[in-house]
């Protein structure tokens, strides 16, 4: 090698030395980037530390080792949460002499007695890993356990251990864990626990184990017409007492609502649901895994939706109904109002926050419980199960109505010398069986290998140059004068603002595909700005979506599996590929991948994931949002300097430089 080559290189490394590589050390990551374990440091993060803590609680119940919970709101921002099950071990470590083995699970991440199985089946959190992080971002912690008939307590600071486990005496009448803690105010600032959203977390929990009583206590100071000073939560029939209160006494299709339960042997799992299609409205959904709720679904969703969309398929053929053929799992379940609950072991969820479940397994149990009773649901009372068939083919024929309208407009738009499109559109022909969809990519190298791993017949393809105009900020003149503006307003063929007619949109679903970086990150967040201002009755419809392509490869061997993220390449090191010599490439963009990994992560309906962006139909809600976009991507920089000032607990110097 020529020496020529590093001519010019500095003599000096500058400050960049052993001195320069950080070890953190037990938990201070956590502390260091609060984000990466329970998604940041707003008022969801801090409500999600009162749900760690109690679904620990929750699985001692599963488990069949607790009947009551206590949850006690405490002035000053403290929050207890109790069990009466066995207690946690408080016995020396074997593998950390003169630590108690609580020490252990309460300061060590990945320490816990859920990663065997031996001692939960199933569970929602995980000791060491939840309640570590608990420890870690709180001022003060204190663990009681009462195991044994003898009562042991020790106390933390911020993750730190202030004392050795105390032995405090005989407790005959006692039984169970108690930990009490309160959010530090160096990761959350001001911010204190909301008693309404934690009397509906508690009670919610009742509801998704029958087997349960859970006592609420707040200080009277914080108790209001909504929450009171204390209540006891009980429900024998499960979801089913839940889905009954959200619906009162609206009319729904069916009479009766489709709800069951399904155990299954050998520990394997058990599936709970109820659902009820009212006559007007706009659906709810919610989701559960081991009690865990998982807002944006995930496999066991995908379980549910092929088992009501199989059945009612093969009802309509029992009676003859040729038509239904068409239907779709959106038709089956939009303006549903659908509770599912299950529990398997070893959940793999798509983050620490486990906002979305991703085992596999979920999707066959689902499916398999649910079908059948599906099945007796519909041909019990026919006259029922026609009633729900005739509905849900009324918003079929209604779905393939606007289907086929648009794909005149687009012929009529892709035919007429009057009407022109994209020069780099790349249209699909929508002669397919599914829903047309448009991916607006970042750049001409990634719009080349989309266009290759396409399905031509339902997938358009809209490269885009680069961050385009941030509309939130700009003069309306500027906006008309942007050719990638206009690239979009005529690709969607539907209008903008007041003139925007979403029934006119050219496409089911609008697919936002930019690289898994942080420039990805933000030409994504201005396509989203350009499509909440100028679109925003198709954001509220719900065509609106993000791709989710991977960052990383990780292969081992012949096995191989794609991460999205830092997190989730980690999630697989430790599961997928425990153990095991990982080696791992990053992809610089969508350009570097070819054709068929794109199709296979990213673009393949079976195989990709997709999150859907959508607005909430409250009129307060949707305020909120618009002077939040208003703040981050609007004129005033000072709204987005205050922010920064604001938030900046949650980044440091090394997570911006890389």
């Amino acid at each position: 090698m020529s020496d020529d080559l590093f001519a010019n290189t500095p003599a000096s490394s500058g400050d960049y030395d052993a001195s320069s590589i950080e070890v953190l050390e037990g938990l201070e990551p956590v502390r260091r980037r609060p984000g990466m374990y329970i998604g940041g440091t707003d008022d969801r993060a801090l409500h999600h530390l009162a749900a760690e803590v109690l679904d620990n609680a929750m699985d001692e119940a599963v488990a069949g080792h607790a009947t009551r919970i206590e949850v006690s709101l405490e002035e000053g921002n403290r929050l207890a949460i109790a069990d009466n099950g066995r207690g946690m071990p408080v016995a020396e470590h074997p593998k950390f002499p003169g630590k108690s083995t609580l020490e252990v699970i309460l300061s060590m991440l990945h320490s816990g007695g859920k990663f065997s199985g031996k001692a939960y089946a199933t569970s929602g959190g995980l000791h060491g890993v939840g309640v570590s992080v608990v420890n870690a971002l709180s001022s003060h912690t204190r663990v009681e356990v009462a195991r044994d008939r003898q009562l042991y307590a020790q106390e933390f600071a911020r993750g730190a251990t202030l004392g050795p486990l105390q032995k405090l005496g005989s407790t005959p009448n006692r039984r169970g864990t108690t930990v009490s803690f309160t959010p530090d105010a160096e990761i959350f600032g001001a911010r204190e626990f909301s008693p309404k959203r934690l009397f509906k977390l508690a009670r919610s929990k009742a509801y998704l184990y029958a087997g349960v009583e859970i006592r609420w206590k707040c200080a009277p100071s914080l108790s209001t017409e909504e929450v009171p000073a204390e209540a006891v939560f009980k429900f024998p029939g499960g979801l089913s007492d839940h889905l009954a209160e959200q619906i009162g006494g609206r009319e729904c299709v069916t009479a009766q609502p489709f709800a069951g339960t399904q155990d299954f042997p050998d520990e394997q799992g058990r599936v709970e649901w109820a659902i009820a299609w009212p006559l007007w409205s706009d659906g709810s959904y919610s989701w559960y895994c081991n009690t865990v709720p998982t807002p944006d679904g995930g496999t066991h969703e995908q379980g549910l939706r092929a088992a009501l969309t199989k059945g009612l398929r093969a009802f309509a053929d029992l009676i003859g109904q040729k038509k239904a053929k068409d239907l779709s799992a959106d038709d089956v379940i939009t303006g549903s109002e659908i509770m599912l609950s299950v529990f398997i072991r070893d959940p793999q969820f798509q983050s620490q926050t486990k906002d979305r479940l991703t085992s596999p397994e979920a999707a066959r149990l689902v499916e398999n419980a649910v079908r059948d009773h599906f099945d007796h649901f519909l041909t019990d009372n026919m006259e029922r199960g026609r009633a729900l068939l005739g509905s849900v083919m009324e918003r079929m024929d209604e779905r393939l109505k606007r289907k086929a309208e648009r794909e005149i407009k687009r012929k009529t738009a892709t035919n007429s010398r009057k009407v022109r499109l994209p020069g780099k559109l790349t249209d699909c022909t929508g002669e397919g069986d599914g829903e047309t969809e448009l991916f607006i990519v970042e750049g001409d190298s990634a719009g080349g290998s989309a266009k290759q791993a396409r399905d031509r017949k339902t997938q358009a393809i809209l490269p885009i140059r680069g961050k385009i105009l941030n509309v939130a900020s700009a003069s309306a003149d500027k906006i008309r004068a942007n050719s990638e503006i206009a690239d979009l307003t005529l690709a969607m063929g539907c209008g903008t603002r007041k003139e925007c007619n979403p029934d006119a949109l050219r496409y089911d679903r609008i697919v936002i595909m930019t690289d898994a970086d942080v420039d990805g990150a933000h030409i994504a967040t201005l396509l989203m700005t350009f499509f909440f201002q100028e679109m925003p009755e198709v954001v509220r419809r719900g065509h609106l979506f993000l791709a989710q392509p991977p960052l990383y490869r990780l292969t081992a061997g012949k096995e191989s599996a794609y991460a999205r993220d830092d997190a989730h390449r980690a999630e697989l090191e430790a599961t997928l590929f425990k153990g095991k010599k990982v080696e791992v490439s990053r992809f610089k963009g969508l350009g570097e991948m070819n054709p068929q990994q794109l199709r296979e992560t990213t673009m393949n309906p079976a195989t990709r994931s997709l999150i859907r962006i959508t607005l909430p139909p409250e009129h307060e809600q949707r305020h909120a949002i618009k002077e939040l976009v208003d703040q981050l991507m609007g004129r005033n920089p000072e709204h987005r300097f205050n922010f920064i000032q604001n938030n900046a607990a949650e980044f440091d110097r090394d997570l911006i430089d890389a």
